[in-house]
């Protein structure tokens, strides 16, 4: 079907090509600001290794990363090959978006943002954000002003600026020292300018005769040409036999021999600073006797890498830290401003961006390749509904249409795949993702009517009658009771909410208002073929039973997201799925909660990684979660026992269950079945039916008030 709309065209890198592609453009948050692109840098290292990366047939690059192999067969083992084959499929059909450094002019700016208007022009880094893309949304520390007198094309280098600065600040050069730079592509050329500003002697080296004529252009005292003999003997010849203070790395080649010839170039005591990508099996007599110091730049300097400094904005107190990866942009701009720093004639090709799939095929075959070539963008309008079109939308034909919001792994893995095997009951009408490619592929590759990166519009969609919202924890709440005020039903994944005070909106709002839409949390183990069955022999009990749920989650590092805000933790993350199961075998209320937990003294674990709660029902029935980060990844997962009148039910981690005392259904699959595709059928009957929510409304709020009350006691 043909694409009627057009937000944005966006570079993407696929099966050893760069494509111009169509996706839906980014949104602000409350953390970014929105850009329009005027120009932006394309870095020719680093993103031709990346078109020739992707061009590697698969069956080669598992030869070449067997760990990668390992985890997907492990997945597969897990999760199934189902699962498993979708979310490769995803990845190798996404195309990857390139670039990291960019200039434009803020069209929108994030509540949290105070310093950055609209119509400021500013210049933008960072690979997860800074791309060859008409908009994009950038984090407050990874964009700086522009200053007077600075074009977008002198402005649009400024990472790579950054990247030779930081290489320069590692170095601690002091006035007089001579150094060495290896590598004279774009930071090669930068860093000589900023040595040569730091009142250094330079002496550069490269293969490429007129990549020296450039440097010695910018200033550069000295040349030596690896064909003429060796490096370090020229050095040493050159500083009177001393040898140099330092050596800056800034080329790259999978050669060892690069960093041997910089520690052989060094005097006594020196350093070696690697910005470049090289091969690092070092000789210890190469430095040893020297006691040279080598030292690792890495990218625009500190707080990358960081998340809290990158995508929250929180900056390094400037007592303690000088030069953080924003200041050192700014710097850079300051440098070209006060002409310094010269970007200009690195400059050697300049093209549109609807050529820029030409200008990758160009550099792949050109000999030499450019220093810098940039790509510019037109001053056109961008749709403001910020969506792809990819097929008709007023279509109704008696089934549910959905709007998945959120595509990440586990939407890809396994609720997309379900729709689509549902697709008597189900359409699936948008894909809403953070990022418009993500949006556009995963929307082409399940079927969806359209991609979009604003939530807004699928909630005014009257061919929407249902969202399944699959986004980072701390945004469940928000995005349901809006879902549920827009007239939509809604399946979210657990957790429903991460505090009392979200809990209470949402129970007010389904309280105070007749004829509310269904709202159904994703707790899906009840609905497994094993925990029906489970239920069958229960309902039927006696006396009072006691479970015995042991859930062997496995380690995950504390900055992961899941123990931050946005996760807000294991308990309320993932032990509520375990409360749920509780409730539904009970169908009891809630008696009382006792929980404690354990840490390490080195503060390896969380105390919410360790834990041991046990919950007492009004039908006398006594549950426990045995919940732990420490045991072996050759355990089952999850396991549970029921012991109920004379009777005994053991469940071996979704995949096979042992009935002693009674008959069970012969139930036993390869991989685990937590009861998915079971969740969102009952969902859609409920749905075209009429009925209740296929959870009671009750359980699904006891389920979280269970988890926030064990949260206060471990």
């Amino acid at each position: 079907m043909k694409e009627e709309i057009i937000p944005m065209k966006q570079i993407l890198i696929k099966r050893g090509q760069a494509i111009v592609a169509n996706v839906p453009s980014p949104k602000v948050n409350d953390d970014t600001i929105l850009v329009q692109v005027k120009c932006s840098c394309i870095s020719i290292g680093t993103e031709m290794a990346g078109v020739r990366n992707s061009g590697i047939p698969l069956w080669k690059k598992a030869l070449e990363q067997p760990e990668k192999v390992k985890k997907v067969f492990s997945m597969a083992m897990k999760e199934g090959i189902g699962k498993t084959k979708e979310i490769v499929r995803g990845k190798l059909e996404a195309g990857s978006p390139t670039g990291y450094s960019a200039a434009g002019v803020v069209v929108a700016v994030g509540k949290n943002i105070r310093d950055i208007k609209v119509g400021d022009k500013v210049a933008c880094a960072g690979a997860q954000c800074a791309h060859h893309a008409e908009y994009i949304s950038v984090p407050r520390n990874l964009s700086v002003h522009i200053p007077e007198g600075v074009s977008f094309r002198n402005a649009a280098p400024v990472t790579l600026g950054a990247i030779a600065m930081q290489g320069v600040r590692r170095a601690n050069t002091t006035l007089g020292e001579c150094f060495v730079v290896i590598g004279l592509g774009v930071i090669g050329q930068i860093t000589v300018q900023l040595l040569k500003a730091s009142g250094c002697k330079v002496i550069v080296s490269d293969l490429d005769k007129s990549r020296i004529e450039m440097a010695l252009k910018h200033g550069a005292d000295m040349a030596v040409n690896p064909e003429e003999g060796m490096d370090e003997r020229q050095i040493k010849r050159l500083t009177g036999g001393i040898g140099a203070d330092g050596v800056i790395i800034t080329a790259a080649s999978p050669s060892d021999v690069i960093v041997s010839t910089a520690f052989n170039m060094c005097r006594r005591k020196g350093r070696v600073v690697l910005v470049g990508d090289v091969g690092l099996n070092l000789n210890r007599a190469d430095f040893y006797a020297k006691e040279l110091d080598f030292l690792i730049s890495t990218s625009y300097g500190p707080g990358r890498y960081d998340s809290i400094y990158e995508e929250k904005g929180l900056e390094y107190p400037v007592s303690y830290v000088r030069w953080t990866e924003n200041r050192n942009l700014q710097e850079i701009l300051e440098l070209v401003q006060s002409k310094k720093l010269n970007f200009e004639d690195m400059v050697q090709k300049v093209y549109p961006v609807d050529e820029a799939d030409k200008a990758y095929e160009q550099l792949k075959v050109s000999r030499p390749k450019p220093l810098m070539v940039l790509l510019e963008y037109p001053d056109r309008e961008v749709s403001d509904d910020m969506v792809v079109e990819l097929k008709p939308r007023n279509i109704h034909n008696g089934k549910i249409g959905i709007a998945v919001i959120g595509a990440g792994g586990f939407a890809k893995g396994m609720h997309l795949p379900n729709i689509q095997n549902l697709n008597n009951q189900y359409r699936l009408q948008a894909v809403v993702s953070r990022t418009g490619n993500n949006a556009a592929t995963v929307a082409r590759q399940f079927g969806a009517a359209y991609a979009t990166t604003d939530y807004d519009k699928v909630l005014q969609d009257s061919n929407v009658d249902m969202v399944l919202i699959t986004t980072r924890h701390n945004l469940h709440a928000d995005m349901v009771l809006r879902a549920l005020k827009a007239g939509k039903h809604v399946l979210v994944e657990k957790p429903l909410v991460v505090n009392e005070m979200e809990l209470a909106k949402i129970e007010d709002f389904m309280t105070s208002h007749d004829n509310v839409p269904l709202l159904l949390t994703g707790f899906n183990r009840r609905h497994s073929s094993y925990m029906q069955e489970i239920a069958r022999h229960t309902s039927q009990r006696v006396n009072p039973m006691i479970i015995n749920y042991k859930m062997n989650a496995g380690y995950i590092p504390l900055d992961h997201w899941v123990h931050t805000e946005e996760g807000a933790g294991r308990n309320i993350g993932e032990a509520c799925h375990v409360y749920d199961v509780f409730n539904f075998l009970t169908g009891s209320k809630v008696k009382s909660i006792s929980a404690t937990s354990i840490s390490n003294s080195n503060g390896y674990y969380s105390s919410k990684d360790n834990f041991v709660t046990t919950i007492h029902y009004d039908d006398g029935s006594i549950c426990n979660l045995i919940y732990t980060a420490m045991g072996s990844k050759e355990y089952p997962k999850e396991t549970m026992e029921v012991f109920f009148d004379d009777k005994t039910i053991i469940l071996d981690d979704y995949k096979s269950m042992t009935g002693y005392g009674l008959k069970l259904k012969s139930i036993k699959t390869a991989a685990s079945e937590k009861g998915q595709l079971e969740e969102i059928m009952a969902f859609a009957e409920a749905i075209q039916q009429g009925k209740e929510s296929p959870i009671p409304l009750w359980q699904q709020y006891q389920a979280m008030k269970i988890a926030f009350t064990v949260e206060s006691q471990i």
